[in-house]
């Protein structure tokens, strides 16, 4: 047996088989999962079954996770909007839209493919699939991100995110009127109970998130906000702000299901500056990125119609 196939025992009745594996190997998506099962690679008792076998208490499920392909990740002549750069760091103005780094079936046009093109060395602490990558931007977030260009840096700044000695600070135009002038969001962050795509408060195996929130704005249906981030968890200011009734405007996964009203792809979230000490001067540095042209737009718009 390799290292790569595990064996589980049910330990309930009629769950369906894709569920189970999802659930007893969390770091892979359910469509992942659902994948492996068509390819053969899940017996039950020893026999093949679909992803939606109904599972009995007691039987035993082999899962076979074939070994991953090594993947070229090549530098790409992708624009890059530099806001600061020396031999140890490079600070860029992400785009909305684009992806961070390289995942599965994701290779090219990513922010990591930009880098390798423009610096031609980075750190390697992240592996060959994310090299510099300190930390990340959702792909529908724009803003300032930091990377490193080597390991020395790479360790220096993930250790003053991991200890809050760096500071983000985002833009949101939010959905609703927030009542309250501040207010701060507490709640353990994790993968969503039954949607492996979505992170969710949880009251088991989650994280804990603090989010700082202060309005800045209001426009009746709407409200511009500043967020500051105690902690990094994924998507968590837009679970967040979900989670007290106002979703990030144009958010695909936590907003309202109906049609954003606005022209904008994704969620109108930026990280609007981001503060550290540079890792080899010791110089405390902050930078900032502009507001993109469709959050700007959309401000513009509300602005207009609220004090009509």
């Amino acid at each position: 047996m390799s290292d790569s196939t595990k064996v589980y025992t049910a330990d309930q009745d009629d769950e369906r088989l894709d569920r189970f594996l999802t659930r007893m190997e969390p770091t892979l998506s359910r469509a992942h999962v659902q994948k492996v099962i068509a390819e053969g690679q899940a017996l039950v008792s020893g026999r093949v079954r679909k992803a939606n076998y109904k599972l009995q208490a007691g039987e035993e499920v082999t899962f076979h996770l074939p070994e991953a392909k090594p993947v070229e990740i090549l530098p790409e002549d992708i624009p890059l909007d530099i806001l600061y750069e020396d031999s140890d760091i490079i600070v860029v103005n992400k785009a909305r839209g684009m992806v961070v780094h390289p995942a599965t079936g994701i290779y090219t046009g990513t922010l990591v493919n930009a880098l390798l093109y423009h610096c031609k060395d980075l750190s390697g602490i992240n592996g060959e699939i994310r090299p510099g990558i300190v930390h990340r931007l959702d792909k529908d977030t724009s803003g300032v991100m930091v990377a490193a260009k080597n390991d020395a840096a790479h360790l220096d700044l993930a250790e003053q995110i991991r200890t809050k000695a760096a500071h983000r600070i985002y833009r949101a135009i939010v959905c609703g009127n927030i009542r309250e002038e501040a207010g701060v969001i507490k709640g353990d962050i994790g993968r969503h109970p039954t949607d492996r795509k979505k992170m969710a408060i949880v009251h088991e195996h989650g994280k804990p998130a603090v989010t700082h929130f202060r309005v800045l704005e209001r426009f009746g249906d709407y409200t511009l906000v500043e967020c500051r981030l105690e902690t990094g968890r994924t998507h968590q200011i837009r679970v967040h702000m979900a989670s007290i009734g106002h979703p990030v405007l144009g958010d695909p996964k936590y907003g309202p299901r109906k049609a954003c009203p606005f022209a904008i792809k994704g969620q109108a979230l930026h990280s609007l500056q981001l503060t550290l000490t540079h890792p080899r001067t010791r110089e405390v540095m902050t930078f900032k990125a502009p507001l993109p042209e469709d959050m700007e737009k959309i401000l513009k718009a509300l602005r207009a119609k609220f004090q009509r």
